[in-house]
């Protein structure tokens, strides 16, 4: 299943790539094409970096020898569940760090190769922002808290088998 999950986000990039060339084509004429085209391209963008910042998390739980359960369709929200019974504190905050450092170089990426005076770059920035907002309330306080001794988290991400 791992295959077909870099597989399928591998497509999913390429696909957003297309998108792109075809903003980068239409960028400045008329109609609604290039704001349909510019808006898409935005939002492919934003999902093509959170989907790096799930492949950090995972890439980093591997690294760790984490225990992880990979979905059963390929059409799963996330990547992976943790399973928090397995694991010890050092996976978890590894794990979690991971993730972070993937969003830290998708941003840096971003910044450095999209036009942000575009309609697609502006979008991609302005999502790419509400996503660094929701990992500072989602996700950094539990590592914080694991961090200083805490239980480890439970929900929708996490398992316990």
């Amino acid at each position: 299943m791992l295959w077909t999950l870099a597989a399928r986000d591998l497509l999913f990039v390429g696909v957003t790539l297309g998108v792109w060339r075809l903003d980068a084509a239409v960028r400045g004429g008329d109609g609604a094409l290039p704001v349909v085209l510019g808006l898409a391209a935005g939002v492919l963008a934003t999902i093509a970096g959170y989907l790096a910042h799930e492949w950090g998390h995972l890439s980093a739980a591997l690294a760790g020898r984490s225990v992880v359960h990979l979905p059963e369709r390929v059409a799963s929200v996330f990547l992976f569940n943790y399973d928090i019974s397995r694991n010890d504190r050092r996976q978890f905050l590894l794990m979690s760090c991971g993730g972070f450092v993937a969003s830290a170089l998708v941003i840096a990426l971003f910044l450095l190769v999209l036009p942000l005076d575009t309609l697609a770059g502006r979008v991609t920035l302005a999502l790419t922002l509400l996503g660094v907002a929701a990992t500072f309330i989602l996700e950094i306080p539990p590592a914080w808290r694991v961090y200083r001794g805490g239980s480890m988290p439970t929900g929708v991400a996490y398992r316990s088998d």
